[in-house]
């Protein structure tokens, strides 16, 4: 079966490489090994490499859990806050429109 190739802007896989090397500097500045990383966040060593090579394709459950390990931040907000920006933003949520479609014969604007 042919892999399905999913494209990917110069700036997220610019992002997912920074971060893949901010998580790979602080476990090695932790004095951390692959194996003790994988073994805690729950996922094979192989995927660690891939999160800390940049790989868009990792999964974003497996790159939260390595950065909290590593302790590395990916908010600007404490742990103890971060369920409060958390109901504050489904409420603003709840009051967004569910879905958006396109008007007939309007191109999507893409150039950002």
């Amino acid at each position: 079966m042919a892999k399905i190739h999913h494209p990917i802007s110069a700036y997220a896989a610019d992002a997912a490489v920074l971060l893949g090397q901010l998580l790979r500097k602080a476990r090695i500045e932790r004095k951390m090994s692959t194996l003790n990383v994988a073994e805690r966040a729950g996922i094979s060593r192989g995927l660690l490499r891939r999160v800390e090579a940049g790989d868009p394709r990792s999964t974003i459950g497996a790159v939260f859990e390595v950065a909290a390990i590593v302790g590395v931040r990916l908010f600007d907000v404490e742990q103890a806050t971060m369920s409060q920006a958390i109901e504050s933003n489904r409420e603003v949520m709840t009051l967004l429109p569910k879905s958006i479609r396109a008007r007939r014969g309007e191109e999507v604007k893409d150039d950002f």
